[in-house]
């Protein structure tokens, strides 16, 4: 029997585990030592796998439509975090100062790669624009978001990113991202063949993150500086940010003349939030002990953003199949 697409999904459910266990169970001591090393590693391994699987064809058959990239660009790191901060008089009374730091920081992270991609391709999006876009996004985030998280988020707290926080995200993420894809040429073929089970270094890493984060700050008592009608309030929070978000693109999309297959792709990728990017660049960012309540906006923004993106993909992808007849039939932009 199919499982309603309403209901969480695997990887969902392993969070909500993860987040379990490290309540129940959170790591200290030596035993917090070792998984802090455990997820560095894990963390290496999963941005070297994703340079792995970009292709240079996708980039070049993507990277000529500036227009639909540069929207794409503004919506993730422009509108979400001028949402973020003109919204914080309506939404900060609804959740914790903590937690509404980590709405600005999830405010300012790039967008997801796997998804964005998944429904784009799902909906009958332009698929390779997608690919490039997303990549480019996540690559772009490495730099653009401490900085951004410098301006916009730690200003709240009276904090800053130093340059030795960006070198370690330069150094844990952005070079084995590079070495991945300068090896590409050797294990292209065998990371794509063997996509579905690489998936779990993927997912792995990230439980990995979530854990000795949520360790951390349930060591420094967490869920007593979260109450529960917090948490309800998060939940408003991130869905608004994401209607607005999907209003927004879609129609700046519709505004600026862009065809439906560019549209879908506009949508997908400038409305999502990356978990795999911004849990570890929280980690190295934020202090141990506030990683925690950071995080746990992005992580119910994400559950959010897969059910509504899901049912919205559905609904480009029964669209008359002459809809793409007609956009196809009109002039490249670039």
């Amino acid at each position: 029997m199919a499982r309603s697409r309403f209901l969480p999904d695997n990887f969902t459910l392993a969070l909500l585990s993860t987040v379990l266990l490290a309540t129940l169970l959170p790591a200290s001591g030596r035993a917090a030592q070792f998984f802090d090393g455990l997820t560095t590693l894990a963390i290496a391994l999963l941005f070297f796998l994703h340079g792995a699987k970009l292709s240079r064809e996708a980039i070049l058959n993507g990277i000529t439509h500036w227009r639909l990239h540069l929207l794409v660009f503004c919506a993730t790191f422009v509108l979400f975090p001028l949402l973020g901060l003109a919204l914080k008089p309506v939404l900060a009374p609804l959740v914790t100062p903590a937690l509404y730091v980590g709405v600005l920081y999830m405010c300012v992270l790039p967008a997801t790669v796997q998804s964005a991609i998944a429904f784009t391709s799902l909906a009958r999006g332009n698929v390779p624009a997608a690919v490039c876009s997303a990549s480019a996004s996540t690559l772009l985030g490495v730099l653009v978001t401490p900085l951004l998280v410098n301006i916009i988020v730690l200003p709240q707290g009276g904090a800053g990113v130093s340059l030795d926080s960006v070198g370690r995200i330069l150094l844990q993420l952005m070079l084995p991202f590079v070495a991945g894809h300068l090896m590409r040429p050797w294990i292209g073929r065998f990371v794509h063949r063997h996509a579905a089970t690489l998936k779990f270094v993927d997912q792995g890493s990230i439980l990995l993150v979530v854990y000795t984060a949520f360790s951390a700050a349930v060591i420094e008592g967490l869920w007593k500086q979260v109450p529960l009608e917090a948490l309800g309030g998060l939940l408003v929070v991130c869905a608004v940010l994401l209607a607005l978000a999907l209003t927004l693109t879609t129609l700046a999309a519709r505004k600026l003349g862009f065809d439906k297959a560019d549209e879908i792709t506009i949508v997908f990728c400038g409305s999502k939030k990356s978990l795999a990017s911004g849990v570890p660049m929280a980690k190295v960012l934020f202090p141990a002990s506030q990683v925690g309540a950071v995080v746990l906006p992005l992580m119910l923004f994400h559950q959010i953003q897969l059910m509504v993106c899901a049912v919205l993909a559905q609904r480009y992808a029964r669209r008359p199949a002459t809809e793409d007849g007609a956009a196809d039939a009109q002039p490249a932009r670039g």
